[in-house]
């Protein structure tokens, strides 16, 4: 107690214990500062950089070319193709992983049997890589010896067997409903727990009152759920824009450049066509779009929970 009383009644104490403590912090932050900075900084710095050159990627012949790339990127037919390609998938991702997850989440709130078991095998197919949902999905999708295809043709359904990978018209198609069969489940455990904690005394008042489930659902539930609704849209959004493995293993950006997305268009550059600096400065575009586009969805969905 005399001594609580006399670092209270002493400033000059109180401020040396506090300047110690703080020196104490410093020491736990170091290392896990200077991992961040080798690691995230001083690559980030190095791209900035190397965005305005001409870099192969091997050579030590660096050579400054200032706004060249990013001219290059704005011209550039095929970035105006992956870019339309990555609006596409976004768009097509963001809605469907949400939607899905929502009928998911309801489904599995409302299961009184096996819930634990439904939830098991929902949130299963995130547990896999991209990789390797990727290649399980290719070999489903295999036009000559693909499950999916030969199902159809057992049933007398053949002339709906197509080739999901090689058709332009498919592609896409294929690679958006594999993903959302990957993802959805995660974003079904955080609508889940959004539903959890929705008081079911509300639902039940409404239903005195005489309003049906979709009612109950559109007026109740969903927008109580405005919070979960936020935190999946911008995680999907975010996802959708960076999509990589499923592309690489299932289609390699084709049939010719229909599914050839910004992120496989940095890695075709940077690494197939040994062009790391136009490809640096074409990440350094998508993390601006990504930015941009993030801070615009958050403000929009944040103003939508205040309105409600």
């Amino acid at each position: 107690m005399t001594t609580s009383a006399s670092v209270i009644n002493n400033p000059q104490a109180s401020t040396k214990k506090r300047r110690k403590w703080k020196s104490f912090a410093l020491y736990f932050i170091l290392p896990s500062f200077i991992l961040y900075t080798l690691f995230v900084i001083v690559p980030t710095v190095g791209s900035i950089y190397y965005s305005f050159t001409s870099w192969d990627g091997i050579s030590p012949d660096v050579r400054f070319i200032g706004f060249a790339n990013f001219v290059e990127i704005w011209n550039s037919p095929r970035v105006h193709n992956a870019l339309k390609n990555t609006m596409i998938m976004t768009i097509s991702l963001v809605l469907l992983e949400n939607v899905v997850a929502i009928l998911l989440a309801l489904l599995v709130d409302k299961v009184r049997w096996l819930s634990k078991l439904f939830r098991s095998i929902f949130y299963f197919p995130t547990l896999l890589s991209g990789i390797v949902m990727g290649f399980v999905w290719a070999m489903l999708l295999n036009y000559n010896f693909g499950v999916i295809n030969q199902m159809l043709n057992k049933i007398g359904l053949g002339a709906l067997a197509v080739d999901w990978l090689g058709d332009p018209r498919y592609a896409m198609l294929a690679i958006v409903l594999s993903t959302v069969w990957k993802g959805a489940g995660y974003y079904m455990i955080i609508y889940l727990a959004g539903l959890q904690g929705i008081p079911q005394e509300l639902n039940e008042a409404a239903s005195i009152d005489g309003a049906n489930g979709w009612q109950q659902f559109r007026h109740i539930t969903f927008p109580l759920l405005a919070g979960s609704v936020t935190v999946c849209m911008v995680l999907a959004m975010i996802g959708a824009l960076k999509i990589f493995d499923q592309i690489a293993v299932m289609t390699d950006g084709g049939p010719g450049f229909e599914t050839e997305t910004l992120t496989y268009l940095i890695y075709k550059v940077g690494f197939g066509e040994l062009r790391q600096g136009f490809g640096t400065a074409l990440a350094i575009v998508l993390f601006l779009i990504i930015m941009i586009i993030t801070v615009i969805q958050v403000k929009f969905l944040q103003k939508r929970e205040v309105e409600l």
